[in-house]
């Protein structure tokens, strides 16, 4: 029996999802965790490095590393991918400027470095709850800029979710897709 296995028997017995949060910065990566943990996101601020916050969910101990986004400390994601079983990644659908900034770090920092083997990705397009235009053609756009379909062409293996970390909108269907991919390993 190797490690990996090992590991995911020791993971199923345990019921525990290890979640990495990337983005870049002031895309509301802490407003959602604040938010799945049902605490007032009225004092989030910026995180400086990272901050761990276990949260259960369908019978899952959720682990979610909130890594900050600055640029500063964009080089040491890298260092988190270990023993992760889903990588969100939140976008700011306000800065739709800073769109290319984002795909350009997503694909540089994880997905050319190999860093999605095995792991599931779901892109958060955060603050819709204040978005003007229509989310179904923003998830649209969205997904032709970030190219995933050519950069991650296992479609099982990603997906796409409008949300609001103010709010909460959307949050809870992230969370079931997440235990539910995993009950279906």
């Amino acid at each position: 029996m190797g490690l990996l296995t090992i590991i995911k028997k020791q993971k199923e017995k345990d019921h525990e999802i290890r979640i990495l949060m990337l983005g870049l910065d002031n895309a509301g990566k802490t407003t959602i965790v604040t938010s799945v943990l049902g605490l007032p996101i009225s004092k989030v601020s910026p995180t400086m490095g990272f901050e761990i916050k276990t949260v259960n969910h369908g019978g899952y101990n959720l682990n979610i590393w909130d890594i900050g986004g600055q640029t500063t400390l964009r080089g040491f994601w890298g260092n988190y991918f270990d023993k992760t079983d889903v990588v969100l990644w939140v976008i700011d659908c306000l800065s739709m400027e800073r769109l290319d900034e984002s795909f350009a770090e997503l694909r540089q920092k994880v997905i050319e470095q190999d860093r999605l083997v095995g792991l599931k990705l779901l892109i958060l397009i955060n603050k819709v709850d204040l978005y003007e235009g229509g989310i179904s053609e923003l998830v649209l756009q969205i997904t032709a800029i970030l190219q995933l379909n050519e950069y991650v062409p296992d479609r099982s293996s990603w997906e796409i979710f409008p949300v609001s970390g103010k709010s909460g909108f959307g949050i809870e269907k992230v969370l079931d897709w997440i235990v539910e991919n995993e009950r279906n390993e």
